[in-house]
């Protein structure tokens, strides 16, 4: 018996998805032919499987149509081709559609098992059902348990020639299992050929050798191109019984069949065990050489399998590709995510990281604990890494040691981001609660002595190695480099070019109350002692407590930022007042701007910072990361795009970041410049603008709202009980001198200190 189907999409989210569709790109970017390094000397191809299926079910309606309308114009769209009971075709990835649909849901208990290229296999297939049944019937899921599913069961599966009507620039049919049907008397071959009578099919790839040749005459001076596609190596091809390593080794033979080859990334640039990349492969100059194109697979921003030279920046990785040193580039990438790949290619590419492009005016880009996405956070190294990236601030947390000593470290919990846990010393013995702190327990900097401090390793801090996500940053640079006490800091700051400082001041009032240290005064000495007090233009203090801003407000001549450490929480119109009293700037969080919903989408934004900027408060938005967990479904898992849509929608002026590189290569890259010659127009996200195609009844209840914060200003912060506040160190510290590290590379990783 069937089940009820699940919800079709109904006109008014059609429509809603050309109003999605910000712009239909007609232009071709400015580049020189001669500049590519691909076999035509032409751009590299974006190839969409399945639309853009990174957000959408693959292979529907709004995933294609997204992705010819935000992708390159030339960008291909892939079809995974298979057939029904009577010979028509569908787009499906994966023999088993269960894992793509809903018919298991709508067909239950009718699974079957058949032998496909020599192992039995149980699951629902496409051969046993006519086309009326799967296109009528069943709707398209996402496959991938980590990405969004409010459109489940909302889009229907279907047929190759529909992607003739929404207008793609080249059709891409992937055929795989053509020996499979033709042991159930259905033949890929003949249909592919009707197919081509009536619509144009541009690429036509197979991983069957006996497809392409039983194929290819029919074509005669047709321009498809057909391309062989390699899985695993170890793998061999049903329709020839010879493996498909055995098959890479000729590839002059594979020329006699197929114009390009289509590869998993990894026969270019293997992943060791490691995580990190290993040396290039041949295989790109190889394949030009015998006059084959060569396009890479398995491209996912979301992918758990990135490698760590990328910084889980997915740009990076395409350009390791496309944009390597003018070494070689392949002629495609087939890809999850069609917007990312273009912007790499378009925006990206043969820049050659140079930050000259950033315009005046743009927002400024400050550390979160240096670049603590490479490095442990609060690190010499991680401080230099920072300012090699682009920082234009550089910023200190200033923690306070038992003896009085104030330094720079991401918390005062050194349970986060040392070895403290491996010191019997020190551990379990100095544990405690400090409910005024933190709701854990904790073992505290001010329970320590610089020196013990010293004596503890860095950490790398991974935000996302837990909940099922296990994305670990650097791990060969764990325990790398040293902390600086506060003088140190600042004046190793002082001696860079054009390297500003922002001094982040928290829990002073508790740490006076609980061990009688005065973190702000503390802090105040060391400025005066490396001069910063007469340079003060370099210099911002930044706290959550008015009362310590207030101190530096009497005593200094320091621009003064209020950082409001509440996540999700409307800001009055009090509250912007007494803003304004104490502080130019203000730092919130990305939550208070631009909101999200309990699925994960962005709500539609506030306008916090439209009022914000009315009473003359600059806005810096914190922690912008790479890490997809941290980002709202509607940037496809792109950093680069939310930092745009903070820039372009929200306009602020600052962007806080554990990754300095990836916001300097996004204010660098030519598309922001309105100067450049470039016809591509990056993908602008617009808060609110995806919940328009989310059916009403797939979403999460919504939460109640946060009541406003309507006032941020506190008493004053109590006095010490000793009248005398402690010193601070004095330049001449022990910890040493930073060098500079060199730039973690996208080339082959070695495991070499930095200093």
């Amino acid at each position: 018996m069937m089940a009820p189907r699940g919800r079709l999409v109904p006109l008014v989210f059609i429509q809603a998805i050309v109003l999605l569709c910000l712009c239909t790109i007609q232009g071709i970017y400015a580049q020189k032919k001669s500049s590519w390094q691909t076999l035509s000397g032409q751009p590299p191809l974006v190839i969409a499987r399945g639309g853009l299926s990174g957000l959408f079910p693959d292979q529907t309606l709004p995933a294609y149509q997204i992705a010819i309308n935000n992708s390159l114009f030339e960008a291909a769209m892939f079809c995974d081709l298979q057939l029904s009971k009577d010979g028509q075709g569908i787009c499906r990835t994966d023999i088993h559609l269960e894992n793509s649909t809903d018919i298991n849901l709508v067909f239950q208990n009718q699974s079957t098992s058949y032998f496909v290229n020599g192992k039995n296999i149980s699951g629902y297939f496409s051969i046993d059902y006519t086309a009326e049944e799967l296109l009528s019937n069943i709707s398209a899921i996402q496959a991938f348990t980590s990405r969004a599913h409010v459109f489940d069961r909302t889009f229907p599966v279907l047929p190759p020639e529909a992607l003739s009507s929404f207008g793609a620039s080249a059709v891409w049919l992937n055929v795989q299992y053509s020996k499979f049907y033709d042991e159930h008397n259905l033949s890929l071959p003949s249909y592919v050929r009707s197919l081509s009578k009536t619509m144009t099919v541009d690429y036509i790839s197979s991983t069957e050798v006996g497809f392409l040749r039983a194929i290819e005459p029919s074509f005669g001076r047709s321009k498809t191109k057909f391309i062989f596609r390699f899985p695993n190596k170890e793998d061999t091809d049903p329709s020839i019984n010879q493996t498909y390593g055995s098959i890479l080794s000729n590839l002059t033979s594979v020329k006699t069949f197929a114009a390009g080859i289509l590869v998993p990334k990894s026969f270019i640039w293997p992943l060791g065990t490691d995580g990190y990349l290993q040396a290039p492969t041949n295989l790109v100059k190889d394949a030009h050489a015998a006059g084959l194109e060569i396009f890479a697979a398995d491209f996912a921003n979301d992918g758990f399998d990135m490698s760590y030279n990328y910084s889980y920046d997915p740009i990076r990785e395409y350009l390791q590709f496309v944009d390597n040193n003018n070494n070689f580039s392949v002629d495609g990438v087939l890809t999850d995510f069609s917007v990312t790949a273009s912007e790499a290619i378009a925006c990206y590419a043969h820049n050659n990281g140079s930050t000259s492009l950033r315009a005046a005016g743009n927002p400024l880009i400050i550390s979160h604990n240096g670049a603590s996405g490479d490095y442990a956070g609060s690190t010499d190294i991680s401080y230099q890494a920072a300012i090699r990236d682009g920082a234009d601030y550089i910023d200190c947390s200033v923690q306070i040691t038992k003896d009085g000593i104030p330094f720079c470290r991401e918390s005062p919990d050194l349970m986060v981001g040392t070895d403290i846990t491996d010191n019997s010393v020190f551990f379990p013995s100095l544990q405690k609660s400090i409910p005024e702190i933190q709701d854990s327990i904790g073992i505290f900097t001010f329970d320590l002595t610089w020196s013990d401090i010293q004596s503890l390793k860095p950490k790398i801090s991974s935000p996302y190695d837990k909940d099922g996500f296990h994305l670990l940053r650097n791990p060969a640079q764990d325990e790398m480099g040293s902390y600086m006490n506060l003088t140190t800091f600042l004046q190793f700051a002082k001696r860079q070019a054009n390297i500003s400082v922002l001094i982040n001041i928290e829990n002073a009032r508790a740490i006076i109350t609980k061990r009688n240290l005065d973190v702000t005064n503390a802090t105040l000495s060391a400025l005066n002692m490396s001069g910063y007090d007469k340079i003060s233009d370099r210099i911002r203090i930044q706290s959550d407590d008015s009362a310590v801003i207030r101190q530096f407000k009497q005593r200094t001549q320091f621009k003064l930022i209020y950082i409001v450490d509440e996540t999700n929480i409307p800001i009055s119109d009090s509250a912007i007042k007494e803003i304004k009293t104490l502080a130019d700037t203000v730092s919130l969080s990305r939550g208070v701007i631009f909101p999200a919903s309990n699925d994960f989408f962005l709500l539609n934004p506030t306008d916090v910072v439209r009022r914000m900027h009315s009473n003359n408060i600059s806005v810096f938005v914190y922690t912008m990361r790479n890490e997809f967990p941290t980002l709202a479904f509607d940037y496809l898992a792109d950093p680069t795009m939310e930092i745009n849509s903070f820039v372009e929608v929200a306009k602020v002026d600052g962007l806080v970041t554990d990754f300095p590189a990836t916001a300097s290569a996004y204010l660098s890259n030519v598309c922001h410049q309105p100067q450049t010659a470039n016809d591509y127009p990056m993908f602008l996200v617009v808060p609110g603008s995806a919940l328009t195609i989310i059916p009403p009844e797939n979403l999460s209840p919504a939460s109640a709202p946060a009541p406003p914060l309507s006032s941020v200003i506190s008493p004053s912060l109590p006095a010490l009980t000793d009248a005398t506040a402690p010193e601070p160190a004095s330049p001449a510290s022990t910890a040493p001198r930073p060098s500079i590290p060199n730039k973690p590379s996208s080339a082959c990783h070695t495991r070499q200190s930095l200093l």
